[in-house]
């Protein structure tokens, strides 16, 4: 049996996801900023069975700003898969202090971690590496919670262009309350808080995952080059 086959991919259904409830939801949110949508977010589920993750990556900074100012305690869930960039991890201990976040590591299983850095597995086979050591480790903490924050925007990939703001993704209700902020609405955010990108911003780099698989480029193009990947397979 491989090692894909042995990982299991959380699939059911909870009767809290149902397509009219998910419609419903994104009736109501649709028309409300970014801002407007996690304060509601908090009226209608349980802060407690609200997920939040954050790759530290680029422009982190507005989505953090937003989430702790309106919930200070929320626990902010980062997925370390132990290869990412020295300055995500400075960046993601400045923003930490910055924004006095409660910040939460998430790591792999040490056995699959140290197969996919023998096998090379970003090289040979990139959607297991990205299985071994960010969607699993995510699947196992989703399980304790009912609505999931992510901070995905439409106009950085085709696929994410499609989304809503609520859809039922991998055994959970998914949240995506900044789909529809312009690229230009990010920025103008940002300048006017006064924000600090992340680090390697200023060399090029646009979008920010592990060492491996990330090259400077605007958008996601620096992600996966070469490759036909362009999702690590947590929205997917």
């Amino acid at each position: 049996m491989s090692l894909a086959e042995r990982i299991p991919v959380v699939e059911e259904k909870g009767p809290w996801a149902t397509k009219e409830a998910l419609d419903n939801l994104n009736k109501i949110y649709q028309p409300l900023s970014f801002d407007e949508r996690i304060r509601r977010l908090y009226q209608d589920f349980s802060p407690e069975k609200v997920l939040v993750t954050s790759s530290f990556a680029a422009t982190s900074a507005y989505f953090l700003h937003i989430i702790s100012r309106i919930r200070p305690e929320q626990v902010i869930h980062f997925i370390n898969t132990q290869y990412h960039f020295k300055e995500t991890l400075s960046y993601k201990k400045y923003l930490s202090e910055l924004y006095n976040l409660n910040v939460k590591d998430i790591v792999p299983d040490k056995h699959h971690h140290a197969y996919s850095l023998s096998e090379q597995l970003w090289d040979k086979d990139p959607d297991l590496c990205c299985t071994v050591n960010k969607v699993q480790p995510l699947e196992e903490v989703k399980e304790s919670f009912d609505v999931w924050v992510s901070s995905l925007m439409g106009w950085q990939t085709e696929h994410r262009a499609g989304l809503s703001v609520f859809e039922y993704r991998r055994g959970i209700v998914k949240f995506n309350p900044m789909i529809d902020v312009t690229k230009e609405e990010r920025d103008a955010y940002i300048k006017d808080h006064q924000l600090p990108f992340h680090p390697l911003v200023d060399e090029g780099y646009s979008s920010i995952g592990c060492t491996h698989c990330t090259a400077k480029g605007d958008s996601r193009t620096g992600r996966w080059q070469g490759k036909e990947k362009t999702e690590c397979g947590l929205h997917l």
